[in-house]
C-alpha cells in the first residue's frame, strides 16, 4: 500500500481520536456537571492512552506520540473535573 495513504489514514485517524474529547472536556468546564460521567470509564481510557502513548515512545513514533500525548490531556481535565466536582 502506498505509505502517503497509510500517513493519511493515520493522520485522520489521530485527528479524529483527539478532537472527539474536546466537546465533553469544554462542556464539564463550562457548566461543571459531571454527574453523567463515569469515572471508572474515564480512568481505564485515560491508562490505555497512556499505553499507547508509552508504546509510541518505545517505537519513536511521532504521530502515534503527539496524537495520544494531545488526547491525554482533555482525558486528564475530564478526570480532574469529575473528582473536583464529583
Amino acid at each position: 500500500m502506498n505509505p502517503i495513504a497509510i500517513a493519511a489514514v493515520g493522520g485522520v485517524a489521530a485527528v479524529l481520536t483527539t478532537v472527539c474529547w474536546l466537546p465533553q472536556a469544554v462542556h464539564i468546564i463550562r457548566t461543571r456537571d459531571t454527574a453523567a460521567i463515569s469515572l471508572l470509564t474515564y480512568s481505564v481510557f485515560a491508562l490505555g492512552v497512556l499505553l499507547w502513548l508509552c508504546y509510541g515512545l518505545f517505537l519513536g513514533d511521532w504521530p502515534l506520540i503527539g496524537a495520544n500525548l494531545t488526547t491525554l490531556m482533555p482525558v486528564l481535565a475530564i478526570i480532574a473535573l469529575k473528582l473536583r466536582h464529583g
